[in-house]
């Protein structure tokens, strides 16, 4: 089983362990927000990996076409969860000219939140898919992503987003690299991921059971 860098804040792998592979723009992880919050108000620990997934060489520009097609993937999404994709949103992010879309900044904000508690990571991802998709705030900008951490009382977290350092880089590449091993290692297809440990084993949960019922991603859990 793999170890997980500490200087992450991440402990060595434990049994009987949620973890919840991610990327900060990914709509469909917004979606599943709800449900991973039902499952950590009943005392599940869930541990949120990014797997840069939108950053680095899968950033890209947001263009009329991929802008239109976002859109009509995040009304889907809406209304399967019942998340808010605002009109904010569509005019202030999804159509901002020269506009990108680049979850690198996000990603640095939420390792930067968790890097003392990691924990603090789930909650700060939810502030920032917030300031994008009900905002409309563009979080592919890093001085907006600091401003939102900082108005989260995350005010160490935002000047590292402010004037990144080379700890941070380092922690979020290490970070993305651990997401990408997990990724593959269980065959996911797509994020959001979740896996399951239990003592020596991971396996994937099918990620239709984060957009059914609460009930039925807990018998998917419990099943792993």
């Amino acid at each position: 089983m793999d170890d997980v860098d500490h200087r992450n804040g991440i402990k060595d792998m434990q049994p009987d362990r949620i973890i919840y592979l991610f990327d900060p723009l990914c709509g469909w992880c917004y979606g599943a927000s709800p449900m991973l919050t039902r499952l950590m108000a009943e005392g599940t620990s869930i541990e949120a990996i990014p797997t840069g997934l939108f950053s680095g060489s899968g950033a890209r520009p947001l263009d009329e076409a991929f802008s239109a097609y976002a859109w009509a993937n995040d009304q889907r999404i809406q209304r399967l969860t019942g998340q808010e994709f605002s009109r904010d949103y569509l005019e202030k992010v999804l159509r901002k000219q020269g506009s990108m879309f680049d979850s690198t900044a996000t990603t640095r904000g939420v390792v930067a939140a968790g890097s003392h508690t990691p924990q603090t990571r789930f909650s700060a991802l939810q502030t920032l898919q917030h300031g994008r998709y009900v905002r409309g705030l563009d979080t592919s900008d890093q001085t907006v992503v600091a401003n939102l951490l900082e108005e989260a009382g995350l005010s160490e977290a935002a000047a590292r987003v402010r004037q990144p350092d080379d700890g941070l880089r380092l922690a979020v590449a290490d970070l993305v690299k651990i997401g990408k091993r997990l990724f593959h290692q269980s065959n996911a297809n797509g994020v959001p991921a979740l896996i399951i440990e239990k003592g020596e084993s991971r396996r994937l949960v099918d990620s239709s059971a984060l957009f059914s019922n609460f009930q039925n991603l807990k018998a998917h859990v419990e099943a792993a």
